[in-house]
């Protein structure tokens, strides 16, 4: 059973800075993609940045380019994705999901696995 705990959002100035955790478990994800994705009030889940953890790739949305950063700790089975810069914009729900292949994916659909979400308010 492959189980995805975010955790780290919170309330945040503009300008700020956030780091998300992601703990995986339940699998030996070496053959995976982990992606980060959110989703705004009112608005459709959106793809923030994904990693490829076993070659460490890495793809990122145009709006969180030079801002966010995504890493994967492989001891701890864990992901992290670094937000610098925040802005109002970035207020969402963010969500961990995991897909089965090493191609990394933009596409929500091509995702096996889902977190439950942690919010992430940015004040301006």
């Amino acid at each position: 059973q492959v189980q995805l705990v975010e955790s780290g959002g919170g309330l945040v100035q503009a300008g700020g800075s956030l780091r998300l955790s992601c703990a995986a478990s339940g699998r030996t994800f070496s053959t995976y993609t982990m992606g980060w994705f959110r989703q705004a009030p009112g608005k459709e889940r959106e793809f923030v940045a994904a990693i490829s953890w076993a070659d460490g790739n890495t793809a990122y949305a145009d709006s969180v380019k030079g801002r966010f950063t995504i890493s994967r700790d492989n001891a701890k089975n864990t992901v992290y994705l670094q937000m610098n810069s925040l802005k109002s914009e970035d207020t969402a729900v963010y969500y961990c999901a995991a897909r089965r292949s090493t191609v990394i994916s933009l596409g929500d659909s091509w995702y096996d696995y889902w977190g439950q979400g942690t919010q992430v308010t940015v004040s301006s």
